[in-house]
């Protein structure tokens, strides 16, 4: 089995401690019962998910688990030389109009083909650190299997488990589910999509993104502070934050950048992506059936760089 903790100057993640300490236990039941009338994400559905899978993500007692490798190309702090251990989760709690993986996070066609019991999650988890010989484990989507990723966390760690955990989100959480997490995680990466709720509405679902997203990325803020790294740049703890930037500005860059320069801190470590590219239902809602033009890219780090964000992937 490979020791990570030897290889990263003996870097131990936060959740070892949790778990020595019996903590990290009382957690995975906290959690669990919450499925019972489930609040875990920000749409507080309420449904029991022991029973059923009717609430917003469509998610019942098990996670979805559409696929997981060793990707190379997440930000070069989390890929490394290894690659980042992705495992990407079906379902999702937005319903954004441009997803580029709508096919599995809104139309998950056949989804019993996809569940993961806890066990296999654990495993998955394991075989990502010893077969893959990944840098971190990266969880694509967690929001709504927070119980199920925190079960099979404590699984795992008697296994052997000693990599970091990377909290991939699209920024809609529940900040109690949070905190829950708090010593758990060494590493978020959330995205900051909008600066307009009326926009995350109309073109994510959402009614209250902008409120529910900043208080997220303050208490992930509040847990890890700003990205370290080790001696190869290889990232061990700390907040990175996504941005898509979108055609006109429905993204509302400035004011994303604004909030985490002046609000979160000037050292924070941030993805300006200019990848967008129409995709799922995006023709129907223009500007958004356009690609971002490099004029428009070019302002968004124009702004981060007056603003003294200077870390960048």
């Amino acid at each position: 089995m490979r020791i990570y903790n030897e290889q990263h100057d003996m870097y131990q993640p936060a959740y070892l401690t949790l778990y020595k300490n019996g903590e990290l236990e009382k957690r995975v039941q906290q959690l669990n019962s919450r499925l019972r009338s489930c609040d875990i994400c920000p749409h507080t559905c309420g449904i029991d998910r022991y029973t059923e899978g009717t609430g917003f993500c469509q998610s019942s007692r098990l996670a979805y688990v559409c696929s997981y490798c060793a990707h190379h190309g997440e930000e070069t702090p989390l890929s490394g030389s290894r690659g980042s251990g992705t495992i990407f989760f079906g379902k999702c709690n937005l319903r954004c109009v441009f997803c580029q993986n709508s096919d599995i996070s809104q139309h998950l066609t056949n989804p019993e083909n996809y569940i993961c019991t806890v066990n296999e999650l654990a495993n998955i988890m394991l075989s990502i650190q010893d077969e893959l010989h990944c840098h971190n484990i990266n969880f694509v989507s967690p929001s709504h299997f927070v119980p199920q990723i925190i079960e099979a966390l404590f699984q795992a760690i008697p296994m052997g488990l000693n990599i970091p955990l990377v909290y991939n989100s699209n920024g809609f959480d529940n900040i109690e589910t949070l905190k829950v997490l708090d010593g758990i995680f060494d590493l978020y990466l959330p995205d900051l999509k909008y600066a307009s709720n009326l926009l995350a509405e109309k073109y994510s679902g959402i009614k209250n993104y902008v409120s529910v997203a900043r208080a997220a990325v303050r208490e992930m803020y509040r847990q890890v502070g700003d990205l370290t790294m080790d001696e190869n740049g290889i990232a061990l703890r700390g907040l990175l934050v996504r941005h898509l930037v979108l055609p006109k500005n429905i993204s509302g860059t400035d004011k994303v950048l604004d909030f985490l320069a002046n609000e979160i801190s000037s050292e924070t470590y941030v993805n300006l992506m200019d990848q967008y590219r129409p995709c799922y239902r995006a023709d129907e809602y223009p500007p958004l059936d356009r690609p971002v033009t490099s004029r428009e890219f070019a302002r968004a780090c124009a702004r981060a760089k007056d603003l003294g964000l200077h870390r960048f992937a």
